[in-house]
């Protein structure tokens, strides 16, 4: 046992002071390094001010097409220039080094968490990765000489070789590759004295291993990323709202208009109109939806009480298959089936004596809030009720044996134990709804609409989807999108207020 408790601490114990605070050095450093790959302003690959201003060093290392629209541009404005595809590709394969580079030393930073053994194969991953971040630096200077070099060396009259240089509106990138550099050196340096801490005293290891709880977060690394890179890295683009901006342009104080979106919405009649009417559907179908939250409890008991488990397993199997697929595809079936030309139709026809008129049930503005909840019901109804079976399952079986002894029969035991025992569960489920009102989604109603149900169907999200790609009204649809956040947020504390008032429990 003794032996067991001290392997668990080894990792802690053996770590000295001076090398416990280039750890952490090294590793806030690694996370402002990775960080910066998310940001326009650290992208070292905008060798142009062509390209647009609003590009990552992620997408110049990933996207040669998306770096290259702004400047391919001259190609077809008569202008005898084209950029050499290599030069290109070249910076392209910079960028990509710098990222691969930060990629390598964040996996440095981690295997850091282990023991002495797992530190001295790591800690090999920062500079190396600090290597490549300088070496792809290099490779993006080169690229940017060499599309210089190659305008200026063109058979050209001097004036026609500084139109070219003018319209290219070459410019290197100082700030970016300052930072890139002052972070590569940075790594490099730090990296470099953490293996010499690793290396300067003994390895009585066996095995590299690290403890349990760096290993969950390890493992749970990638979620994070995840939430950062979709939940909150976008809301850098919050920026938009004070600015009139359009697709592609940079935000410059020329632009800037300050709070000026955020009084259109209520000063201009039309945007107001629009957005309550917005606001209508959206809190219709929310409140449908919210109505018929018990449907998940009532199916997932009606699948416990099947005796029969293989039938049970069947029924759920095909009542969750439904989720899994993507909304495009269930309007193909529906269009299949309630479309003029489409099987309820055709069977109609069929049956009819008499002259037939077709209908097509889905260019109809009747009904369409019964129909999208409907459809929503019908594909999420077997996924939302696996929670409510995981909570049946955790009910205390000696319970039904109990009551069964009193002589409850089997409604007795469902309304007296299964009900109680999802009620919880059933809470916080019900107040995320509540809290997240405002969020219908957007695929569902976007395959769905069309002119005849527009007035109903468009809900908040997919309004903001038509006004900032459809409309290309980026700086209204971000305010709208601020707004809709902003909300949500009041009324997630708000319904964790009511739990914690009425049942005595927090859910955040």
């Amino acid at each position: 046992m003794a032996e067991l408790k001290s392997r668990k601490h080894r990792t802690a114990s053996d770590v000295t002071a001076p090398e416990r605070v280039s750890l952490w050095v090294l590793r806030i450093l690694v996370l402002l390094t990775l960080l910066m790959v998310f940001f326009p302003p650290f992208n070292p690959g905008r060798i142009s001010t062509q390209i647009s201003g609003n590009l990552t060093l992620l997408t110049s290392a990933t996207s040669l097409s998306t770096v290259t629209t702004k400047l391919s541009a001259y190609m077809v404005e008569g202008i005898r220039f084209a950029l050499r595809a290599s030069d290109m590709r070249l910076s392209m394969l910079g960028c990509a080094m710098i990222l691969i580079g930060a990629v390598l030393a964040g996996a440095g930073a981690c295997v850091s968490l282990g023991n002495r053994k797992m530190r001295r194969i790591g800690g090999w991953f920062p500079p190396a990765g600090a290597a490549l971040i300088l070496g792809g630096l290099a490779v993006n200077r080169a690229a940017y000489t060499s599309i210089e070099n190659f305008v200026r060396g063109m058979d050209l009259p001097a004036s026609h070789i500084e139109e070219h240089l003018n319209n290219l509106s070459l410019r290197w990138p100082e700030f970016a590759n300052s930072a890139w550099t002052a972070a590569g050196c940075a790594v490099l340096a730090v990296s470099l004295i953490s293996l010499f801490f690793a290396y300067r005293t003994r390895c009585a290891e066996n095995k590299a291993e690290m403890e349990e709880k760096y290993k969950l977060f390890i493992m749970f690394l990638p979620v994070l990323i995840l939430s950062f890179v979709f939940a909150y890295l976008p809301i850098y683009g919050w920026r938009y709202a004070f600015y009139d901006a359009k697709a592609g342009d940079e935000l410059t104080k020329e632009i800037f208009v300050g709070f000026n979106n955020f009084t259109m919405l209520i000063n201009d009649p039309g945007f107001s109109a629009k957005i309550l009417q917005v606001l209508r559907n959206t809190l219709v179908m929310s409140g449908l939806g919210i109505a018929t939250s018990w449907l998940p409890i009532a199916f997932a008991i009606l699948l416990a009480e099947i005796r029969s488990t293989k039938f049970q397993r069947t029924v759920q199997t095909l009542t969750t298959i439904p989720n899994f697929l993507s909304w495009v595809l269930v309007y193909a079936v529906a269009l299949s089936i309630f479309a003029a030309d489409g099987l309820i139709n055709n069977l109609s026809r069929l049956l009819s004596t008499s002259g037939f008129t077709s209908v097509d049930y889905l260019a109809s503005a009747d009904a369409t809030w019964i129909k999208m909840l409907l459809w929503g019901t019908w594909k999420g109804l077997g996924w939302s009720a696996i929670i409510y079976i995981a909570g049946i399952a955790g009910i205390d079986q000696q319970l039904y044996e109990a009551a069964k002894v009193d002589g409850a029969g089997r409604f007795r035991c469902i309304w007296h134990i299964t009900v109680p025992g999802l009620i919880p569960t059933y809470m916080v489920m019900l107040l995320m709804s509540v809290a997240g009102i405002l969020s219908n989604g957007m695929e569902q109603y976007l395959v769905f609409s069309n002119p005849y149900n527009g007035d109903f169907i468009q809900v908040l999200d997919l309004y903001v989807y038509n006004l900032g790609i459809g409309s290309n009204q980026l700086s209204v649809s971000t305010v709208i999108g601020i707004l809709k956040s902003v909300i949500a947020v009041i009324l997630l504390f708000g319904a964790n207020g009511i739990s914690k008032a009425v049942r005595g429990e927090s859910i955040i």
